[in-house]
């Protein structure tokens, strides 16, 4: 059995008038590249924090002898260096990724403006 749009034109005409013809406009686009890569963010910062607690995690066992390779004072300097870029990839690191991309956003939204208002 056929469906009769299929094979009489004026039927698949009608039907497609009363479709709701639903494209994304160039608004929605941009919402959802603005989303993803917001994602793409939050991604990369909750990376740098974990990568960093996994650094810090390293650093007290070195601090607390775990390992044979270092010992005595040589532990406590591995460990203090090793803690201390665990810190920074944990705080200061994504502090300052998430001012740059900001810094990024605000000056795509003044050149956004400009050729609106040049337009």
């Amino acid at each position: 059995m056929t469906d009769p749009r299929m094979t009489d034109p004026s039927l698949s005409s009608q039907a497609d008038a009363t479709a709701p013809a639903h494209q994304p406009t160039n608004l929605e686009a941009e919402k959802a590249a603005r989303e993803k890569a917001a994602k793409q963010r939050f991604f990369a910062l909750s990376l740098f924090r974990l990568s960093g607690i996994a650094i810090l995690m390293v650093a007290w066992a070195i601090l607390l002898g775990k390992f044979s390779f270092v010992s005595g004072k040589d532990a406590k300097l591995l460990g203090s260096i090793i803690a201390t870029i665990g810190l920074i990839q944990t705080i200061i690191v994504p502090r300052v990724l998430a001012g740059i991309w900001k810094q990024a956003q605000a000056k795509q939204a003044q050149e956004a403006l400009k050729q609106d208002q040049s337009a």
